[in-house]
């Protein structure tokens, strides 16, 4: 992992693009894990929260809203509740991620690591498109985007993969054989995220329209072995495994390994 993580002088930015079904459990997530840092001497995270989403009362059933929330901003509400309760100071950011945001402001793409649990191919390409320009143009200043962990999912299964914008120096070791790169989602399995796409042609991941097309928990049981991977970051330095792929009905999981 980069030294940045390991002993930062401030909170390392985390970009997190999407509060529906999943970023709003990957949000919990981030905060625990925040908390779990700062225990631990560590300065913890900075979380930006995109989503530019109104509260519609069928996102209830795999969100915790209230009826009283229903019409309000997904994101400024999940941002002030996590507030609330951590003592925190997380930010809202009530627009989508997307090229027109980041022209406007481009600071906004300065964060260490994005995360993404977005249901669009589109957008995964562009904000591909995005970190690596970012990253070029910013690669020698602190908060440059170095790793983006995407969430997906389907019906009943789902994948994160976790991918470094451009390399990561990597320390001699004769005990082990290191990668400086991992392959963006995008490069390496563009065509599962296309037939992803196409099973869920028109759904989007926050609707309870339902239950036959998307199971209840499988948001929340891909969130949390999800944001593991960043506590293995954070906590070990190192990583073997990369991601995983899950399958809900047969409670199987395939870890996706560093080769």
């Amino acid at each position: 992992m980069d030294n940045e993580l390991l002993q930062p002088a401030n909170p390392v930015v985390v970009n997190l693009i999407g509060a529906g079904g999943t970023g709003s459990h990957v949000l919990t997530a981030l905060a625990r894990l925040s908390h779990m840092l700062n225990e631990l001497q560590h300065p913890g995270l900075h979380v930006r929260l995109f989503d530019d989403d109104l509260i519609e009362d069928k996102n209830r059933l795999r969100m915790l809203f209230t009826g009283a929330e229903v019409g309000l901003q997904k994101s400024a509400v999940l941002i002030n509740r996590i507030n609330r309760a951590f003592g925190l100071n997380w930010k809202a950011v009530t627009e989508r991620f997307d090229s027109k945001l980041i022209k406007e402001t481009p600071e906004l793409a300065m964060a260490m690591i994005t995360v993404t649990a977005v249901d669009s191919v589109d957008a995964r390409f562009e904000i591909a498109d995005i970190l690596i320009n970012t990253r070029n143009k910013s690669h020698y200043l602190r908060n440059c985007p170095k790793y983006w962990l995407d969430f997906g999912n389907g019906r009943e299964s789902g994948q994160v993969v976790l991918s470094t914008v451009g390399d990561i120096k990597q320390p001699e070791s004769k005990r082990f054989s290191t990668r400086a790169s991992l392959r963006m989602i995008t490069d390496e399995f563009p065509d599962l995220l296309r037939a992803g796409e196409v099973k869920d042609a028109g759904h989007n991941c926050s609707t309870s329209a339902a239950l036959d097309e998307q199971d209840l928990f499988i948001n929340a049981s891909l969130a949390y072995p999800g944001v593991e991977i960043l506590k293995k970051m954070f906590r070990e330095g190192l990583l073997f495994d990369r991601g995983f792929f899950y399958n809900l009905k047969d409670y199987r999981v395939q870890p996706l390994k560093i080769i």
